[in-house]
């Protein structure tokens, strides 16, 4: 297992700077991460430093409370996508699901879906630290029906992260039918590498460069 290529490398903090940004991906070409994550005024600058890479370009949209309205959402996509980015991170609107408001719960998920292509790579977040297990299921089956290719544990911001418990629920959820990410609180090796056996294919963590470093001494 190459868990590099599991690994979206995160750098989301409001603070980052372009050299910070800059390491980021130099990191990424480096260890040879699934992608850089980053917020969307990134995005230029991280396709340029990429260009020629597999590191792929991950992006967040109504990042991280998830309350902007479809369009916004949409929109911020879309505008992503057009700068460069091949991944969309978008937080559900988690009030709304928490409301049983699932029409308005699908139709922000379709908008996004719709505005960057079925060819990009779309993960919803749910913030499950905030989530009962019924409404976690819930909004899991929605991802589904609106075509979403992972379902994403949390926003990292704010509330707890990834639980091994919380990746089983969803991997018993998707059956396959789409992927999970585990992100949020993700810091070691031992702590990802329980997450991917629990059902995660995809880790979003800040943490990427010691994970693997701390790989190189562990037997998978």
């Amino acid at each position: 297992m190459n868990i590099a290529q599991m690994i979206d490398h995160s750098l989301l903090k409001p603070e980052a700077t372009k050299e910070e940004i800059r390491r980021l991906c130099e990191e990424g070409r480096k260890y040879g991460f699934a992608s850089v994550c980053v917020n969307p005024v990134w995005v230029c600058f991280c396709s340029d430093l990429l260009k020629g890479s597999s590191v792929r370009i991950c992006t967040v949209s109504g990042f991280p409370l998830g309350a902007n309205k479809p369009e916004v959402k949409a929109q911020e996509a879309e505008t992503a996508i057009r700068e460069g980015a091949d991944e969309i991170d978008m937080v559900t609107n988690i009030g709304a699901l928490k409301s049983g408001d699932f029409k308005l719960v699908e139709e922000d998920i379709i908008a996004v879906r719709n505005a960057i292509g079925k060819e990009k790579i779309l993960k919803v977040i749910i913030e499950a630290a905030v989530l009962t297990n019924e409404e976690k299921i819930k909004a899991t089956q929605i991802i589904i029906d609106c075509g979403a290719d992972f379902v994403k544990t949390s926003t990292g911001f704010g509330y707890s992260g990834a639980t091994v418990e919380d990746v089983k629920l969803l991997k018993k959820v998707t059956k396959d039918k789409i992927r999970i990410k585990a992100s949020g609180g993700i810091k070691d090796y031992n702590t990802a590498l329980e997450l991917i056996k629990a059902g995660a294919s995809r880790i979003g963590t800040s943490s990427g460069v010691k994970i693997v470093e701390q790989s190189k001494n562990c037997k998978n």
